[in-house]
């Protein structure tokens, strides 16, 4: 700018892509004419070449946000002791600035252009750690871990502009609402978001929702995988039956679903689906206990079920954000249609490392952070399994409560649902009081009688406590549970 002294470019102008002139013209339309400052909103500081333009920005930046004029006087007590801004005669280098209002005119271009080249600027960078890393072989080898981290960095680059996204007219959101509301209406079963299939927690739910982390917990043995197994086949069944009907994308209730199962290998988590679907026990199953007219059951129900759109990531040991680059990796693979992602469980990822050293809870919270992050970002819910604490063994009432959430609180603060698995069946088993015998006495008799009408009063039976829910009520939902092929369904009874 010909008013206007700049800074002398830095040694390593030439090698990167920059343009001071125009950050230049912008800071000075932006004095100039505060609306212009108000209206951009996706710079940041850091985009800026020049680090003294970046200061001046933030700066004027900042006295906007108190709702004051930004100024070249108002901004002069800010620079007179900066050194750079020294270097250039003084404060009076911002009066210097709106010298010309050639930026008026072209204000948005150049922060287009500024923004762009900040962009191109990162890239060279991730392009440079990339090569560095690779041609470093002094450390432990490991080239798929730098293709996940190169794949991180890129997804950043690619996302720093999400924010001009985010903000929403209220037309828009009241669209989104109707749309919405339409779904349920059409979907014949009340579900406004992802079906799980199961009536009675359709019902109270209204589906799993857009952008929510769900978080399904139990003891161990309550059933918790086969409960996020089911509803994972029933979405993505009905996700078939959707596509068969040709029922329009933004009126669909099922989903594709990506199942990431830390804990069981792939074959095993697909046994249990086959074996829920063609009725056969599935430890009969492992164990090759079954008849030919089972197996033959077995091969026509694999062959119906060949095409479900049920992706599974049996990878142990996930850290949260190698979870985020190969769920991302999967949306591009699949245009963006997964809509269901599952994680069994939430304690068996790993956090990024940076508290290493420092006590799990934080860790921890990272983990649920970035799940509930992951959820918003792909805009779809994540159904997260949750280990419980063993305080609820040493209570009488064995059904958990949400201080049972194992290890972090933030796991109940970052959920938008809370849901327990409880088998009331599972506990009163393990109590069965002395089988009687002739001569024994009749309280003996009557015990065991008790214990008997007790257990067939609830066996079979499983109880879904929503201990926490944003967009509704809390309450249970009674659900039918068969062992022997890990299946729950809709509860008829009273």
């Amino acid at each position: 700018m010909a008013t206007a002294i700049l800074p002398h470019p830095r040694p390593d102008a030439p090698a990167l892509p920059q343009n001071v002139e125009a950050e230049a013209a912008l800071l000075g339309a932006m004095m100039i004419d505060n609306r212009i400052a108000d209206d951009i909103s996706r710079l940041r500081p850091d985009h800026f070449f020049e680090p003294l333009h970046g200061r001046i920005f933030a700066a004027i930046k900042t006295v906007r946000d108190k709702q004051l004029n930004a100024t070249p006087v108002t901004l002069r007590p800010m620079f007179e002791a900066d050194p750079a801004m020294i270097e250039l005669g003084g404060p009076g280098y911002l009066a210097r600035l709106t010298g010309s209002g050639a930026g008026l005119i072209g204000a948005r271009q150049f922060a287009d252009q500024i923004y762009d080249l900040a962009m191109l600027r990162t890239l060279i960078g991730v392009g440079r750690e990339l090569i560095d890393k690779a041609m470093d072989t002094s450390k432990e080898v490991n080239p798929r871990g730098q293709i996940e981290e190169a794949e991180e960095a890129l997804f950043k680059v690619a996302g720093d502009d999400a924010g001009e996204n985010i903000v929403k007219t209220f037309a828009q959101a009241t669209m989104l609402a109707v749309e919405m509301a339409d779904r349920a209406l059409n979907s014949g079963g009340g579900v406004s978001g992802v079906t799980t299939g199961l009536s009675s927690i359709n019902g109270k739910m209204g589906g799993l929702h857009r952008s929510d982390l769900i978080i399904l917990a139990g003891r161990p043995g309550m059933g918790k995988t086969s409960l996020a197994t089911n509803i994972a086949f029933n979405a993505a069944q009905r996700w078939m039956q959707d596509d068969e009907d040709r029922i329009e994308d933004k009126k669909r209730v099922g989903a594709k679903v990506a199942f990431f199962s830390l804990e069981m290998s792939a074959d095993q988590l697909a046994t249990r689906v086959l074996a829920e679907q063609a009725r056969i026990s599935s430890q009969d199953l492992r164990m090759g206990k079954i008849s030919q007219a089972e197996m033959d059951r077995l091969v026509v129900t694999a062959g119906q079920l060949q095409n479900l759109p049920f992706v599974i990531d049996d990878t142990a040991g996930l850290t949260i954000g190698q979870l985020h680059t190969r769920m991302r990796r999967l949306q591009r693979r699949h245009q963006g249609a997964i809509g269901l992602v599952v994680v069994d469980y939430l304690q068996l990822l790993s956090g990024s490392g940076r508290h290493a050293g420092e006590n799990r809870v934080q860790e921890i919270s990272e983990i649920s952070r970035g799940l509930k992050t992951l959820a918003k970002d792909l805009n779809v819910p994540v159904l997260a399994l949750s280990q419980l604490s063993r305080a609820v063994e040493q209570r009488e009432d064995k059904r958990p409560q949400l201080s049972d959430l194992r290890e972090s609180g933030s796991i109940e603060q970052d959920a938008d649902v809370v849901m327990f698995v409880y088998r009331e069946d599972y506990y009163l088993q393990a109590k069965e009081p002395k089988h009687p015998a002739p001569g024994d006495d009749a309280r003996v008799f009557e015990d065991h009688a008790r214990w008997s009408d007790d257990i067939q009063r609830i066996a079979g039976l499983a109880e879904l406590i929503i201990a926490k829910q944003r967009h509704g009520a809390t309450g249970k939902v009674t659900l039918r549970f068969e062992p022997e092929i890990t299946r729950f369904s809709d509860y008829a009874g009273a």
